[in-house]
C-alpha cells in the first residue's frame, strides 16, 4: 500500500477549499506545510489558518511543521482532522519528548530530517516515531530538484523497520516528486509521498495523483 499526499503549497491560497476538493476523491491526505520564516526561509500559514484549513479540508491532514522550537507547538495543531504531526529533528529541543506528546493526543508522530542530517542521529528514536520524513528537497520552497543522493536513507530506515518488524511505520519522502521520480522513492523503500508542484501545476490534479500512484507501483 502506497500513500499520496498532496502539497498545498503550489495550489491557490485564495481558493483553498476547492483546491483541496479537487483532489480529495483520489488522494489519501493533504499535506499542509507550515513554514514561520525562522526555521525555513519562507512563511505560509500561522496556527490559526492551519487549524481552519485542517476543520474544512475534506482529506485528512498531515501536517509538516517547518517551525523553530515546536517543542510546545506541535500539540495545537492536532484536531479531529489531523491524521499527522511530522516535526523536524533538527528544530526541537526534546524530539523524544515531542513525538510522545504528539501521539498522546492521538494523532500519528513523524520526524523529518533535512538533507545535510544523517539518518543514524535518529536512530534512537524508532520506537518513538510512526513514520519518517527524508526531505529529497532542502525545505522551505516548492518545485525544487528531487535529491537521488537521500535513496541511501530511505533504504536504511526501510531496513531498520523491517528488523524490527515495524510494518506499521510509514517512511515519507517529501520533495520533487513526480512521474519521473516516484518510481525511485519507491523502490528505495517509501510508502508515502508528497507531491506539490507536480499535483497542482499540472492541468488534472485528480488524473496526475492516479498516475502518480500507477507510476509508482508499475
Amino acid at each position: 500500500m502506497i500513500r499520496i499526499c498532496p502539497s498545498i503549497l503550489n495550489a491557490n491560497f485564495d481558493d483553498l477549499p476547492n483546491e483541496i476538493r479537487r483532489v480529495a476523491g483520489h488522494a489519501d491526505l493533504l499535506h499542509l506545510d507550515v513554514m514561520d520564516n525562522i526555521f525555513v526561509p519562507n512563511f505560509t500559514f500561522d496556527l490559526a489558518k492551519s487549524l481552519e484549513i485542517i476543520a474544512e479540508s475534506a482529506l485528512p491532514v498531515d501536517v509538516h511543521l517547518m517551525i523553530d522550537e515546536p517543542d510546545t507547538e506541535a500539540v495545537k495543531f492536532a484536531t479531529d482532522n489531523t491524521a499527522s504531526i511530522t516535526v523536524h529533528y533538527e528544530a526541537c529541543n526534546d524530539p523524544q519528548q515531542t513525538l510522545r506528546d504528539i501521539r498522546s493526543m492521538g494523532v500519528r508522530a513523524g520526524l523529518a530530517i533535512k538533507p545535510n542530517t544523517h539518518m543514524e542521529e535518529i536512530q534512537e528514536l524508532l520506537s518513538e516515531v510512526d513514520m519518517i520524513l527524508v526531505m529529497t528537497v532542502e525545505p522551505g520552497f516548492g518545485g525544487q530538484r528531487f535529491m537521488s543522493e537521500m535513496m541511501p536513507k530511505v533504504e536504511m530506515a526501510r531496513k531498520w523497520f523491517r528488523q524490527k518488524g515495524w510494518d506499521e511505520k510509514w517512511i515519507q519522502v517529501d520533495g520533487g516528486i513526480s512521474l519521473e521520480t516516484i518510481r525511485t522513492a519507491y523502490l528505495a523503500g517509501a510508502d508515502t509521498f508528497v507531491a506539490g508542484s507536480a499535483v497542482y501545476r499540472s492541468d488534472d490534479p485528480a488524473e496526475m495523483i492516479d498516475r502518480l500512484r500507477e507510476e509508482a507501483l508499475s
